[in-house]
């Protein structure tokens, strides 16, 4: 068994566990959110860098990734993802339900 130790700085007088309650809601969303698109789009690896090309690709990600979540077949979300690219009835399922 092992420890890790983490030190946070900051200016604010607040108590321990909610400073611990903080991070782990942070942690939380990040393991949730964003670990499912970079794994399913591979978002780290995008070179998308100019102007605001970058956000608005990351608005249409998110986009997918709810319509995905919300279609009740049991699938990864990555098989979803290339099953409404494969076949036009499952992405007609996808965006209109």
């Amino acid at each position: 068994m092992s420890t890790e130790t983490q030190y946070y700085i900051s200016s604010l007088d607040i108590d321990p566990a909610a400073v611990n309650q903080a991070i782990r809601a942070h942690w939380e969303v990040e393991n949730k959110v964003h670990w499912v698109l970079d794994v399913t789009f591979k978002e780290d690896d995008s070179r998308i860098r100019k102007e605001d090309g970058a956000e608005n690709v990351g608005v249409i990600r998110r986009f997918c990734l709810n319509m995905a979540r919300l279609h009740p077949k049991k699938a990864s979300m990555r098989s979803k993802l290339k099953m409404a690219g494969w076949a036009d009835e499952f992405r007609a399922e996808l965006i209109f339900g």
